[in-house]
């Protein structure tokens, strides 16, 4: 019954896991934080304790229903890679925002659940303090692969996870293989496509490399070693994700609606995103996640593109930047004027 109103919902994957199914979560977040490996992402240290466990969060929870919801991309993520006039956009960030999709599809999940067994509850997206990749594992979606990310063996790598906390002991739902066993090999694509050696090790990311981190997370001038690894990627990154052999397995049809890639979104001019001001940036990216990152940074990432590009046609559009009031802006615009310059030049 909760599998079939799942899939109502619009859930690609669901697995049950007891609370305590992911014991080395705590440890392994403790490390990775010790490292450094979080960058700026101070809310992670802030909320380490309870990010460790369901029961260190919710004391009263006894199971975790783990779900996905899938994004699978149709068209080739890395397409783009060779148009140094476009931006790329990660293919997460292509629709509707995933944080209203999946808490609503969650929420119905959780008043149909009380509804039925009359048990207290909690759902959780990523903005919450939940480990919700080990607990996916735990319950069986998937496994985390070498890149840390969730990898199914239908979905791929395109899952949106969530998780619904209960005060049901739903022991005799448990998936029937419990955890995921790791399918990875030998493989090493996923490390190997990383333009920036965000990974230091198989399943150890630092985020201070990945570009996802530096164009989404970081809000400061990116530092100046990454940038021409960036290449024309103005948010996110796929690279690591797409290249995975198991999304040969992934079935498009099974993607959420919600998710398919808005027209605007998909190959996005650097000269229009370079003249963007506050107000039309508000306009572009409404019901988009990329909506939180602000005019500013997205206006800083795709100067360096701009700077990327060797496109001398862009040079006018950045040179107006360089004495925008974000100072990260006009810093980012400066950098590549330069670039363009010098390659308008050896041209």
């Amino acid at each position: 019954m909760l599998e079939k109103k799942a899939a109502e919902l619009g859930f690609a994957a669901i697995g049950i896991a007891r609370a305590d199914a992911a014991p080395l979560t705590a440890e392994r977040l403790r490390r990775w934080i010790a490292d450094g490996c979080h960058g700026d992402m101070i809310w992670m240290e802030d909320t380490a304790e309870r990010r460790g466990s369901p029961r260190a969060l919710w004391p009263e929870v006894r199971s975790v229903i783990s779900l996905g919801m899938s994004y699978a991309p149709a068209a080739d993520p890395l397409a783009l890679a060779a148009r140094p006039d476009v931006g790329r956009i990660s293919v997460y960030a292509q629709g509707a925002d995933y944080h209203d999709v999946v808490k609503k599809a969650l929420k119905a999940l959780a008043r149909w659940l009380v509804e039925e067994a009359g048990c207290e509850l909690k759902v959780f997206v990523d903005t919450a303090p939940v480990m919700e990749k080990p607990l996916a594992e735990a319950a069986g979606l998937g496994w985390q692969g070498k890149h840390t990310n969730l990898v199914s063996r239908r979905d791929g790598s395109w899952l949106f996870l969530g998780a619904v906390y209960t005060t049901l002991d739903l022991g005799e739902e448990l998936t029937a293989d419990g955890p995921h066993r790791v399918h990875c090999g030998s493989c090493t694509a996923c490390l190997d496509a990383c333009p920036t050696g965000a990974f230091p090790a198989p399943f150890r990311l630092d985020a201070r490399r990945c570009i996802s981190y530096l164009t989404i997370e970081h809000k400061g001038p990116i530092p100046h070693e990454f940038r021409e690894a960036i290449g024309n990627r103005i948010y996110g990154c796929d690279d690591c994700l797409a290249v995975c052999p198991w999304n040969r397995f992934a079935d498009t049809a099974r993607a959420h609606r919600a998710f398919l890639p808005r027209a605007e979104l998909t190959v996005p001019s650097l000269k229009g995103l370079l003249e963007l001001d506050d107000a039309t940036f508000r306009q572009v990216f409404a019901g988009s996640p990329i909506k939180r990152i602000g005019r500013g940074r997205m206006v800083r990432n795709a100067a360096i593109a701009a700077g990327n590009s060797g496109r001398p046609d862009l040079l006018p559009a950045v040179e107006r930047l360089r004495d925008d009031e974000d100072p990260v802006v006009a810093e980012a615009a400066a950098w590549a004027a330069d670039r363009l310059r010098t390659a308008s030049a050896s041209a």
